[in-house]
């Protein structure tokens, strides 16, 4: 009898808790952990949920002394109370940076929660993290790849995969008051005003002008003499197919731009028009003599749309390709496997850009 009645009393008390995770109107419809990569991508809605509220409350835990965050860390999913003790005694690391989205995500992330359920401590976090933002901004309005760290390359100005834009766009929008961004004081709001207009100048300065041409930009600059600068051994100073573009677009929803600003936009245009590849296909294909079983390689196709590569010369604009020896190839055949499986080598983004962004952009700008 007695273990009757404690089959009741759990099923009783499972019934109670069951709801919870089943019933609840909203969370019924949402998957209960997502990715990290995917936080900003959600419905409205789902940032008023408790998932979302969890991982904003990890985000928290990740966040270090310096204000900002580290890279690379699916910070979406579940902790456990070993985990958390862990990160508590990690806040004095001194790995923060705006690399592959770090920081400016999650205060982007961290801002739509508060939005949806504001949460003092939410709200703290970001301001710390804006406030990091601030901080680590050069006088010529560049940021560094990494920050209090500045040892070797983590100090230059760094476009790379779209660091300094990232952190651009996340200040623009709380100057021009988006409603996510309300709490914002308006001491803040000025500086993160006056903080994008020394960034553009730097974007401008920092455009690598040739034989009196503006062309683009190297993926990350000289902190100092603003000049391209090498980062990895396999990224050497060169003009970029890619990160260019970003900032290209930045410069074009700058409302009511300057001479100096359609310059540069028209001069970059131009490169790319120039510099795009046609008849070649980048593709991967089964290798059996490869470790992986594919290899990436360039097919020639008369009907391929057009490609850019992700590096030119600087003087010859020619395609260039490196391995881990830091040695220049004209091919991308000629580096290491694991290098040329390993880096987006070619890129399709700059189409888009010509072929949509910059049409509309003259249009509105009456060109």
């Amino acid at each position: 009898m007695k273990d009757v009645l404690l089959k009741r009393g759990f099923a009783f008390l499972f019934a109670i808790a069951l709801p919870v995770y089943v019933v609840h109107p909203t969370l019924a419809q949402q998957s209960p952990t997502i990715r990290w990569n995917s936080a900003l991508k959600q419905s409205p809605t789902w940032y008023a949920t408790s998932d979302a509220l969890r991982i904003a409350d990890n985000v928290l835990l990740y966040q270090r002394d310096s204000g900002g965050w580290p890279k690379n860390i699916d910070m979406a999913a579940p902790l456990s109370e070993t985990q958390r003790t862990e990160l508590t005694q990690e806040k004095n690391s001194n790995d923060s940076t705006i690399d592959n989205g770090a920081t400016y995500t999650q205060l982007i992330f961290l801002a739509k929660v508060y939005e949806a359920q504001p949460q003092s401590r939410h709200r703290d976090s970001f301001i710390r993290g804006f406030d990091y933002l601030l901080k680590a901004q050069y006088d010529n309005g560049g940021w560094p790849q990494f920050y209090p760290d500045l040892n070797g390359y983590y100090r230059h100005i760094t476009f790379n995969d779209g660091a300094m834009i990232g952190v651009m766009r996340l200040l623009r929008d709380v100057a021009n008051q988006k409603p996510a961004y309300s709490f914002i004081d308006e001491e803040r709001r000025a500086k993160a005003e006056k903080a994008v207009q020394k960034g553009i100048e730097c974007i401008l300065k920092t455009q690598v002008i040739i034989d009196g041409r503006r062309t683009v930009w190297c993926a990350q600059h000289d902190e100092v003499t603003l000049k391209p600068a090498p980062a990895r051994t396999y990224e050497l100073v060169s003009l970029s197919g890619l990160e260019s573009v970003d900032i290209v677009r930045f410069l074009m929803s700058i409302p009511k731009p300057n001479a100096t600003v359609v310059e540069a936009i028209e001069g970059a245009v131009t490169w790319f028009q120039k510099s795009q590849l046609n008849g070649v296909r980048w593709v991967e294909r089964a290798d059996s003599s490869k470790p992986e079983g594919t290899d990436r390689v360039v097919v020639n196709d008369p009907n391929a749309p057009p490609l850019w590569a992700r590096f030119y010369e600087l003087n010859t604009n020619r395609p260039i390709f490196v391995g881990r020896d830091g040695v220049v190839k004209y091919e991308v055949a000629a580096i290491e496997h694991e290098r040329r499986n390993g880096y987006a080598w070619y890129v399709e983004e700059p189409a888009k850009l010509l072929n949509k962004d910059y049409p509309e952009w003259r249009k509105k700008n009456g060109r």
